[in-house]
């Protein structure tokens, strides 16, 4: 069965895209909210032609059995596509263990792929009832909230990410966000500096200019066994 699959891109070899695993990364076209610091604005539309094909992408990752740990789905929100769940599937058919980047706008499609995924890579905007400032959409805090649930609650590894832009969230909003991660069972929590490449706000990518990155508490730190920030 071939996935009905809009991809808008493939990297070949990544070493970021799953800390510690050799992979590719599909991107999947689609994503229902609008947030200003995305440096994949050309993947938010869901109806572009795939490219490449999906049949290009599986004969690629059949060369490269035994040389890769595994694949990333990413976006884009994948969870948007709707054949993604054949992919994965595709995937794990040749014997790759699967990742997935998601922000948690579909918690049941999300809960439907957990049984098939080995690590999710989960974004996080912002306290959960500050979200719609971020994403455009009014109950996606609440989304986000269900979905990072039914992760926690899966087994299945994980990382929670935020990322930090100076005018988008500051250091007692930071501390906030922790804190809900922190009674939630969030254990491996990463921060990542705002990306100006690829940015399509250039007023917001110039707002970031010499102001200083909001910065997570010692006590709030202390609350997750795993933490780190990641370099820019």
């Amino acid at each position: 069965m071939i996935p009905d699959l809009r991809i808008g891109g493939l990297a070949r070899l990544s070493l970021c895209d799953w800390p510690g695993e050799l992979v590719a990364t599909v991107f999947l076209r689609g994503c229902p909210w609008r947030c200003p610091y995305c440096h994949n604005p050309g993947l938010l539309g869901a109806r572009a032609p795939s490219d490449p094909a999906w049949e290009d992408v599986f004969g690629f990752l059949q060369s490269r059995r035994g040389l890769l740990d595994g694949v990333v789905f990413s976006g884009g929100e994948p969870t948007t596509q709707g054949g993604l769940g054949a992919a994965i599937d595709a995937a794990r058919g040749l014997g790759f263990r699967v990742g997935l980047h998601t922000g948690g706008a579909f918690p049941d499609r999300l809960e439907a792929l957990l049984p098939r995924l080995d690590w999710v890579g989960f974004d996080v905007k912002a306290p959960f009832d500050a979200y719609g400032a971020i994403t455009g959409v009014a109950d996606s805090g609440a989304r986000a909230r269900d979905s990072l649930g039914l992760l926690l609650a899966s087994g299945v590894e994980y990382e929670v990410r935020t990322t930090l832009h100076p005018a988008l969230i500051d250091d007692a909003a930071l501390d906030a966000l922790a804190a809900e991660l922190a009674a939630l069972g969030v254990a491996s929590y990463v921060l990542q500096p705002f990306r100006a490449e690829g940015c399509a706000d250039a007023a917001l990518a110039r707002s970031a200019r010499g102001l200083a990155m909001p910065t997570l508490s010692a006590q709030a730190q202390a609350a997750f066994p795993r933490f780190c920030v990641r370099a820019g």
